[in-house]
């Protein structure tokens, strides 16, 4: 009788690996939420010092101010380091390389799931899988080559500038847009294609106006996504944009995004001065857009669930 109790207060060997393994999975999420909070209160700390101290700067002149030169004092006694033009130029190519790849990844996708699944499964995946594969560097130098002298000899000028950049982020997010699409539209109950065909739709009407339809949380998504992705993007945009501080006057004419600011200037500069601190808020800046992307992307997935 005691050896029976005894079996039944003792922990089995399944229930003890479970629980190390319970306590395993709480010290790596633990882990995890640690490290992200470090890094978000380590940029934060270095950015936000821009705007303390001695030498500290307007948060409006900055963000709104349109002359970058950190060594340089401005007539009111302060920094010249308006963000302006990294932030616009930023933005610009994010949204200009998604509005350019949305309509091919859709187009992509579409005969991928709808039209061809054997030929896309068997020519376009290993295509998307491969692009996906290539390092930015190789994108970076494939638009130094042939991106920039084509807008030269079209456009004139250099050749650098932010549509050079729109190209070059075009395919670099191509794969993902494509690639986050086609699981949205393989995620359309297939009793939606049958409904609709059943009513006397044809194909083209059903892709139109039922599975794109129902597919749209997933497109959003998948198009926010690439856009962080492009935002985020350093040494390709650096190799063709021309890297000029100054306000975009035109697509074809030199700019700068925070990335290619921040690659080009943070290994020229020496922590603790104003110089190496503005680079920081620009890292800052960088970080909390992503985490607005993140935000949207999560906005997005609860409306299709609640649909």
């Amino acid at each position: 009788m005691e050896d029976i109790q005894k079996r039944l207060l003792t922990k089995s060997k399944r229930a003890k690996m479970e629980q190390i393994g319970k306590i395993v999975s709480f010290i790596c999420i633990a882990l995890i939420v640690v490290v992200v909070f470090s890094i978000f209160y380590f940029v934060a700390s270095k950015g936000l010092a821009t705007f303390t101290g001695p030498d500290a700067v307007n948060v409006f002149s900055f963000i709104f101010g349109t002359d970058w030169s950190p060594s340089t004092v401005g007539p009111d006694g302060q920094r010249l380091v308006g963000a302006l033009p990294m932030i616009t130029g930023s933005f610009l190519v994010t949204f200009l390389s998604a509005i350019v790849a949305t309509p091919f990844a859709l187009g992509a996708a579409i005969f991928m799931t709808e039209i061809s699944p054997k030929h896309g499964a068997k020519i376009l995946q290993p295509v998307i899988e491969l692009l996906v594969g290539i390092p930015s560097v190789v994108y970076g130098f494939l638009g130094l080559t042939i991106v920039v002298p084509f807008m030269r000899s079209l456009f004139g000028g250099t050749g650098f500038g932010i549509l050079s950049g729109t190209f070059v982020l075009f395919v670099m997010i191509l794969p993902t847009v494509t690639s986050m699409t086609v699981d949205s539209l393989k995620a359309v109950p297939r009793y939606y294609r049958e409904a609709s065909l059943g009513l006397g739709a044809t194909r083209w009407q059903t892709i139109y106006k039922v599975i794109l339809r129902a597919a749209v949380p997933g497109i959003l998504t998948s198009i926010v996504f690439g856009m962080a992705r492009a935002f985020g993007e350093a040494l390709a945009i650096q190799m063709v944009i021309g890297n000029s501080a100054v306000m975009p006057t035109s697509l074809t004419s030199p700019a700068s995004t925070l990335t290619s600011i921040l690659t080009m200037g943070i290994g020229n500069t020496i922590m603790g001065t104003i110089e190496n601190n503005v680079l920081w808020t620009l890292a800052l800046i960088l970080l909390l857009m992503s985490l607005a992307f993140n935000i949207a992307i999560r906005v997005i997935g609860k409306k299709g669930e609640l649909k």
